[in-house]
């Protein structure tokens, strides 16, 4: 998996922060906080992208991962649509940086090093190897947690929490693209992420804990 980034160093008061933002590609990515729950629409190229932004983040500790989809959606003239749309920056849980910071470390991006980034194909496991009973645990650290600041929903977790919530993705790039039984396509298909155990309806900040990523096939498909 190959994707385009702008890399960015971002000098803060005690330090800095290195943002790996996910350059403008083709593909429709948008994520919306309806309320309840939130949202993620995509075609197959924004699930490709996702999912290879979503690996690089279970192997980057020391950088967030920002997909500025928000300025794309409005650029592709679905702005105002529904609720409000939102950017997603994905975090390992060991920077412990603040969402609360990330609207004034955005506003210092400026123009960032262009590169482009490998990820193996093979970064996340088989669905079928991860034991989500554990996830149940009370001793299981490894879950996701979600924050909203600055209309940017984060995803903050472990390599571990990335890797096995990106088993769960993948499903959308080895299945929903393929064909139905008969003659018509399969074209919708859905997948769920969680932020924290399943038992907690809400996140801190009254923040939806519960992210549907669905697939909606091209008209070529």
């Amino acid at each position: 998996m190959r994707q385009r980034v702008e890399v960015h160093e971002v000098r803060l008061d005690g330090g800095g922060v290195r943002v790996v933002r996910s350059a403008a590609a083709p593909g429709r990515l948008a994520l919306h906080d309806d309320g309840h729950w939130l949202s993620m629409d995509a075609d197959r190229a924004g699930v490709g992208r996702l999912t290879a932004l979503w690996a690089l983040a279970a192997r980057s500790p020391r950088s967030l991962v920002h997909l500025p989809i928000r300025a794309e959606a409005a650029s592709g003239g679905v702005a105002g649509e529904g609720p409000p749309a939102l950017d997603l920056v994905l975090a390992h849980h060991s920077l412990q940086f603040p969402a609360a910071a990330w609207k004034g470390v955005r506003s210092r991006l400026g123009t960032g090093r262009p590169q482009t980034v490998r990820v193996p194909d093979g970064d996340f496991p088989d669905e079928g190897d991860v034991d989500h009973d554990r996830w149940y645990h009370g001793s299981f650290r490894d879950h996701l947690r979600f924050d909203i600041a600055a209309r940017t929903l984060f995803v903050v977790g472990s390599a571990t929490a990335f890797r096995e919530h990106g088993a769960v993705l993948r499903r959308l790039v080895d299945e929903a693209p393929s064909r139905g039984q008969g003659d018509r396509p399969s074209r919708h298909h859905r997948v769920e992420l969680t932020s924290g155990p399943r038992t907690r309806p809400r996140a801190r900040g009254r923040v939806p804990t519960t992210l549907h990523v669905e697939y909606r096939g091209d008209r070529g498909d």
